[in-house]
């Protein structure tokens, strides 16, 4: 029975929050989740810029809504629904950045990177060179096998 009570609350909790304009813990987990909500908000905008991209091609081709729409709503499709979706999606990003849940790995993300113990301007320019020696030495090398390994068969056939 109180299963039962949990899930019937939940729908009502979900759209509380949803439509809340509240900042879940304020102080906390700040800059991530003000990263992760400019990050959410970029990815939707690059969604719906192709989304009006398409669009105009979409309507020129007679899509199904095209016998149903004036000509004169062609323009206010084509600028005004993107601009209201891309809106609601950043309204979504906001609050799914405020969604208890969510803000918590966040703030939780937040306090693990703040123990990191982060390298030194030095110390990663000397691993990337390692690194890149590395890579060229082994191309190399495997490239001297396959020299090595072409006049070998071609001498075989």
């Amino acid at each position: 029975m109180a299963g039962m009570q949990e899930n019937s609350t939940a729908p009502s909790s979900l759209g509380r929050e949803l439509f809340s304009a509240s900042v879940y813990k304020r102080s906390q987990g700040r800059v991530t989740r003000q990263v992760t909500c400019v990050a959410l908000i970029a990815a939707w905008g690059i969604a719906v810029w192709r989304l009006a991209q398409i669009l105009p091609a979409w309507f020129a081709e007679g899509g199904p809504m095209t016998q149903a729409l004036p000509a004169d709503d062609f323009g206010v499709i084509r600028f005004v629904v993107p601009i209201l979706i891309f809106v609601a999606g950043g309204w979504l990003a906001y609050r799914a950045v405020n969604f208890p849940r969510f803000a918590e790995f966040l703030i939780g993300v937040e306090s693990e990177m703040a123990k990191v113990a982060w390298p030194s301007l030095g110390e990663v320019a000397r691993s990337s060179a390692v690194v890149i020696f590395m890579i060229f030495a082994l191309s190399f090398i495997l490239a001297a096998y396959d020299l090595f390994w072409r006049f070998v068969l071609q001498a075989v056939q």
